[in-house]
């Protein structure tokens, strides 16, 4: 472990957070690009709210607090993995991952139900600023969230507590994200 500190020492306050610093540095970077995609939107609202308004009235709630239940408790799965592997279980590390994924990928079948919702009812991409936005904006996450499942399977397979921690960092990225999207684009009028 000492290794890993002195390996780690030249990231400052990086250093001391869990898992490899260089996936902080990629964290940060992602807050910031979808903090400047949801300030946008934000700002596009206030420019068309009428529009928005109106197209916002045809997104599923539902769908978007059932996916946000669904990733928040994928999360709790991640981090218990972590626990349960900083107290030297391996094997139970590897499940409560393996759950975390299985819960995880009910986020992309429940989007992918809403977007062909949304493509059906006549609501493309081209629609208008909100649907662009939107589409834009969750399918930036859906990527995300795709990303987070393999980094999840990877790490219950390369089952470090370093790697967990690693990964588990990003899953919670991923869950922050989407609770800042939901309301912003589901709820804000």
């Amino acid at each position: 472990m000492s290794d890993l500190n002195e390996h780690n020492s030249g990231w400052g306050p990086l250093s001391s957070l869990p898992g490899n610093p260089i996936m902080w540095v990629l964290i940060w970077s992602e807050l910031l690009v979808f903090g400047a995609a949801l300030s946008g939107f934000a700002v596009a609202r206030m420019l068309d709210v009428q529009t928005f308004d109106a197209s916002q009235a045809h997104l599923d709630r539902f769908f978007g607090a059932l996916n946000t239940m669904v990733l928040l408790t994928s999360g709790l799965c991640a981090a218990l993995a972590v626990r349960v592997r900083s107290d030297g279980n391996s094997s139970a590390s590897r499940w409560w991952m393996v759950y975390a994924i299985l819960i995880g990928s009910v986020f992309l079948y429940v989007k992918i139900i809403e977007y062909g919702d949304k493509l059906d009812a006549g609501f493309d991409i081209e629609t208008n600023t909100f649907f662009t936005l939107y589409y834009l904006i969750t399918g930036f996450h859906f990527f995300h969230v795709i990303m987070g499942l393999i980094i999840l399977a990877i790490v219950a397979w390369k089952n470090s507590l370093e790697n967990l921690e690693t990964g588990a960092a990003f899953w919670h990225m991923v869950d922050l994200i989407w609770v800042l999207v939901y309301p912003v684009i589901y709820l804000v009028r």
